[in-house]
């Protein structure tokens, strides 16, 4: 199925950096340069509502390509708070790779939401204990705040004829995805060419086969989904690349690629959660407004400012009023139907598991 999707309208080193989006002062907006935060102390640096009743400052830590949709979704909260509570709030802003983001918070990077590509990483945090368990049932839809799905993503005008998932083990076809050991995209990746075969009345030793197939044709196997649409992009390499399909509508919206994609109608549900660091708020006071902030991505305004990035809503009002503008999918399964992300880990990604022995079948 093809589908154009117009336009619509660091602390410390190792940590990436914190911005500072444009600030409220009574209900005007004042435009501050972004800025990275570079003190030894977080305490003598981060406002908390204890210290200043009439302003607090938040941390938000996200992955990349949801910078777009929360450069939108900020100011909408924070006017919505001051006319509320009479109270200035600021959120910093830290996106980057979801596992690279996952390290710096457990490193000391002081989130006070953190919004994840996989719900893997956020039970990473978890288990360092700054985030208590059953954070799912915090907050609306299971505490999952977006969906998309996996693209496949061709060359202009698609000259080898890439439209559906079996298409991708025909020989000569060259493709370029993320190894699935250390990116979180690319394993959404790996899960969809798997669940092509099983849910669809498919066994295992089939979908071992077909993706044993399948992998015998990539051509390139980097480490993150950004290195993979650099080769994909910036180095001309293979015929197609696995990806986001929010991240191709994104990547056409900016005016980087055409939009030449398909969307098998067989396709898992890339579910990004989010939730707040309980760790962090506690010791900050800022508990109240992170919930609330939480709570508000779920509303019909957040929502539909990532649908216009290319997000599937996971608000059902905001789905009915932009399902024509999506691809319909026909089986689309989620990472329950795996078992969870631990057993999937266990099964697909531990070191000699599924994913290991398939790729030792290419040498």
């Amino acid at each position: 199925m093809k589908f154009n999707f117009f336009k619509q309208k660091s602390f410390f080193s190792k940590f990436p950096a914190i911005s500072t989006p444009p600030l409220v002062v009574g209900l005007s907006l004042i435009t501050l340069a972004p800025f990275a935060i570079a003190v030894t102390s977080p305490k003598t640096q981060l406002i908390s509502q204890r210290s200043n009743p009439q302003r607090v400052e938040i941390n938000l830590v996200s992955y990349a390509v949801t910078k777009a949709a929360y450069q939108e979704i900020i100011p909408q909260f924070v006017a919505k708070w001051k006319r509320e509570k009479k109270q200035d709030v600021v959120i910093r802003e830290s996106y980057g790779g979801s596992g690279s983001q996952t390290r710096a918070v457990i490193d000391g990077l002081p989130a006070d939401v953190v919004a994840l590509a996989l719900a893997l990483d956020t039970n990473k945090i978890q288990d360092a204990g700054l985030i208590n368990p059953g954070w799912e049932k915090e907050a609306p839809n299971n505490s999952i705040v977006t969906r998309s799905v996996v693209a496949l993503e061709t060359r202009a005008g698609n000259p080898k004829k890439i439209n559906t998932w079996s298409d991708l083990s025909k020989p000569g076809v060259k493709i370029v995805t993320a190894n699935p050991k250390t990116s979180g995209g690319a394993r959404w990746n790996f899960l969809a060419l798997w669940g092509a075969v099983t849910k669809n009345g498919g066994t295992d030793a089939q979908a071992k086969t077909f993706v044993s197939r399948v992998f015998q044709n990539v051509v390139v196997l980097p480490k993150d989904a950004r290195e993979s649409s650099d080769a994909f992009y910036k180095k001309q390499q293979g015929d197609v690349l696995l990806n986001y399909e929010n991240e191709v509508i994104l990547a056409a919206q900016q005016g980087k690629t055409d939009v030449s994609y398909t969307i098998p109608a067989t396709n898992i549900s890339i579910e990004g959660p989010v939730t707040v660091v309980d760790k962090n708020v506690d010791k900050r006071g800022t508990r109240e407004v992170s919930e609330a902030f939480v709570k508000f991505l779920f509303t019909p305004e957040a929502q539909r400012e990532f649908a216009k990035v290319g997000f599937r809503p996971v608000n059902p009002t905001v789905a009915r009023e932009v399902q024509s503008k999506f691809p319909k999918i026909s089986r689309l399964y989620t990472i329950g139907n795996f078992g969870g992300w631990d057993a999937v880990q266990k099964k697909f990604f531990a070191d000699g598991a599924i994913f290991d022995q398939i790729q030792g079948s290419r040498r």
